[in-house]
């Protein structure tokens, strides 16, 4: 099976592909809008040949899409034999849902005109689109569906087990100032401070004496349990929520020593997680 994949996004107009797409733009999917239908197979191919670290696409093809009338089954039966794995998510809702959300938009229906009423415009639709409903992988009826709740139920399809949450642990100097992109903000200046012992003062957090000196510790272990739990506690909670990332920022006074050391210890115990991606970042020694 090729690492290359398409997710295709179908559906009635007005019924959540724009929240769809965005949500896989989110997940790390290279989105693309409205591409002809004929040439998914030319661009899977080339997808194939290239070294391009883009493995995941995420396409949508609506009714704008003039060649949609053809049936895409020949078309998916040849990505198959590329061994793409390609899967079709449709989105619909009800008329009267529709009507009612185009009224408060005023926006325009793509297959509406001054001889076709909106009405005539979402059967027409509707009807064209019928055989990719027919095919789908997944149908959702946004009829009764709030965004948050479709960005929930594409992100959970979606994902693959693949973590969807970037978690950033920061450290940094409360004497700089607080960050102001922190969604936590942990103080940790009252551990033992390696800045005054003069053989760990020039050092910083990243080198091994410095790691030694604290991890051995009773109160560094500690808070830096009591930190872990929190974040694990609730880490679930912002998932569901539809979060794509989450700074934690840990400060001590400089920002070299012990907010350091606290930022790495936490990004590799999370680093283990299958739920999120784990950077970390030391704000004063990057300057």
């Amino acid at each position: 099976m090729s690492d290359v994949s398409f997710l295709i996004i179908s559906g009635t107009s007005g019924s959540g592909k724009t929240i769809a797409l965005q949500v896989l733009e989110d997940l790390g999917y290279y989105c693309i809008d409205n591409l002809p239908a004929s040439l998914l197979v030319e661009m899977a191919s080339r997808a194939i040949a290239s070294k391009s670290k883009i493995k995941r696409y995420a396409i949508s093809i609506d009714s704008r899409n003039q060649d949609i009338v053809g049936d895409l089954k020949g078309t998916f039966s040849t990505l198959d034999k590329l061994n793409i794995k390609c899967r079709l998510i449709f989105v619909d809702a009800d008329e009267s849902v529709l009507l009612n959300r185009y009224s408060e938009t005023r926006r325009k229906h793509p297959l509406s005109n001054k001889h076709t009423s909106l009405v005539e415009a979402i059967n027409a639709e509707r009807q064209l689109l019928e055989h990719l409903a027919d095919i789908a992988d997944l149908r959702l009826d946004t009829s009764s569906t709030t965004p948050h709740e479709l960005r929930s139920k594409i992100r959970n399809y979606a994902a693959d087990d693949e973590a969807s949450l970037t978690l950033l642990f920061q450290s940094f100097g409360f004497k700089y100032g607080n960050p102001s992109e922190a969604d936590f903000v942990f103080d940790v200046r009252c551990l033992p401070n390696p800045h005054w012992d003069p053989k760990l003062k020039p050092l910083s957090g990243l080198d091994l004496a410095v790691q030694e000196y604290l991890g051995k510790n009773a109160m560094c272990l500690d808070m830096f349990q009591k930190i872990r739990d929190f974040v694990e506690y609730w880490l679930p909670q912002f998932i569901n929520d539809n979060r794509n990332y989450i700074t934690v920022a840990i400060g001590c006074t400089g920002g070299q020593h012990r907010s350091v050391f606290m930022s790495t210890l936490l990004c590799e115990y999370f680093s283990k997680s299958n739920l999120v991606l784990t950077q970390v970042r030391h704000r004063e020694l990057d300057l």
